[in-house]
């Protein structure tokens, strides 16, 4: 069996070569990799031209920055594959991590994604990210940041994959619907995350498959006014578009606090007036958004993720 991986690229030459060094060494399990280019004014795409690969190498050019969502979009419907590898350009991939990954997500047919095990690029004895969890506050925490390597080393169900090394059931996303290509970048794989929990489907980690990972190579340091508007705007967009009237009903107070805390955070971070931005906009374009419809179908499905939801805001008020 063999994926597509597809990755979004923004002037990211500089880690192209180690990037696809390492595909290089999973070619067995790889039908081909889909690198959708947006905008990029660097070397890239005269690199990906004139070097030869151990795999079918498909180029995707945007004119402009089209974000994370979208070009992730062109690239999974451009697959031929049954299993979609999203993996983010400023990583490395270990050997044998995409045979781990599609061992995990064909073990069960109710398995939407895989995550796999992120470690930081520059300190590989600690945890980038083994995945997202989200709580009524409207938060989302990655699982496991700056714990021991040594950490995290069985199989287990997580919220929801970051979308920088998670591997997706193709047919799954033709049922849900892909990334919402309005989110432009961030959330956007907790939002189709929801969805699939939604629809009854699972997130899981593997911790077999390695990934080393950067971190912010395209939109910079970890907190600036980009990444704090539109993380801001979409948190607002992921309520309004996920949680049914009653969900919202019996969980406004929670999220009306995590917001405000949100805000206060980021006034002393000197970003209030970004992230107020970012929520005014989230509610004032809320509806060219298309809002997930309620299935009664799907019943069981609400109430199990609002247990989670509210597991993971205890697990969260406790520390």
């Amino acid at each position: 069996m063999k994926v597509s991986v597809v990755t979004p690229n923004y002037n990211g030459e500089k880690f192209l070569k180690t990037f696809l060094k390492s595909l290089n060494e999973e070619s067995q399990y790889i039908g081909e990799v889909i690198i959708v280019d947006n905008g990029s004014s660097d070397g890239s795409l005269d690199y990906l031209r004139n070097n030869s690969f151990n795999f079918p190498l498909v180029i995707i050019e945007n004119e402009k920055n089209v974000g994370f969502s979208p070009a992730v979009n062109q690239g999974i419907k451009k697959a031929q594959n049954n299993f979609v590898f999203s993996i983010n350009n400023d990583t490395e991939i270990k050997k044998g991590s995409i045979k781990s990954l599609i061992d995990t997500i064909t073990s069960s047919e109710d398995i939407f994604s895989v995550q796999a095990k992120m470690l930081q690029y520059n300190n590989k004895n600690l945890i980038d990210d083994v995945g997202d969890e989200y709580n009524l506050l409207a938060w989302t925490k990655k699982i496991g940041e700056n714990h021991e390597a040594s950490e995290y080393t069985q199989i287990k169900e997580i919220f929801s994959s970051c979308a920088g090394a998670a591997m997706y059931n193709k047919a799954i996303l033709d049922e849900i619907g892909l990334f919402d290509d309005n989110f432009f970048a961030y959330m956007e794989d907790v939002d189709l995350a929801i969805r699939s929990r939604i629809n009854g489907y699972r997130n899981m980690l593997c911790p077999d498959a390695i990934v080393y990972h950067i971190g912010s190579a395209t939109s910079g340091s970890r907190y600036n006014e980009f990444k704090v508007k539109l993380a801001a705007r979409n948190n607002v967009w992921v309520v309004y578009k996920n949680f049914p009237i009653p969900l919202k009903i019996i969980n406004f107070i929670f999220l009306f606090l995590g917001f405000l805390i949100k805000y206060l955070f980021f006034c002393k971070k000197g970003f209030g007036s970004i992230y107020l931005d970012g929520i005014r906009e989230g509610l004032s374009t809320r509806g060219k958004i298309d809002k997930v419809k309620f299935e009664s179908k799907n019943t069981k499905n609400y109430f199990k993720m609002e247990f989670r939801l509210i597991i993971n805001t205890i697990k969260f008020l406790k520390r």
